[in-house]
C-alpha cells in the first residue's frame, strides 16, 4: 500500500527554524544554527528563495511527513528540535 503523500502546511516554517543548516543560504554564507530564523523566511512563514536555484539543496530535499509534521506547526517545531537534538 502507497503512503498518502502529505502537503507542507503554508506558514508552518518550522524546517526553516529548527533545524541547522550548514550549507550556504543567500544572506547567511555559513548555513543556521538550529532554532535561528532562516533570513529567507518572510512575515508569512513562507521561503524568499522557494524553487530558486541558490535554495540549499537540503531545503529542497525536504519533503512534508505526517509524523515529523503532525497537525500543528506546534507538533511539527517539536519533532524537529527532538531530531536535531538527537542528530547532534
Amino acid at each position: 500500500m502507497k503512503e498518502q503523500e502529505v502537503e507542507c502546511r503554508l506558514g508552518c516554517g518550522a524546517c526553516c527554524i529548527a533545524p541547522s543548516i550548514s550549507s550556504p543560504i543567500p544572506g547567511m554564507p555559513n548555513g543556521k544554527a538550529a532554532g535561528e530564523r532562516c533570513i529567507q523566511l518572510n512575515e508569512e512563514n513562507l521561503c524568499k528563495i522557494f524553487g530558486q536555484p541558490d535554495r540549499p539543496a537540503v531545503c529542497s530535499q525536504f519533503k512534508a511527513d505526517r509524523e515529523i509534521c503532525g497537525v500543528t506547526n506546534a507538533h511539527a517545531m517539536s519533532v524537529l528540535i527532538e531530531l536535531e537534538t538527537l542528530t547532534f
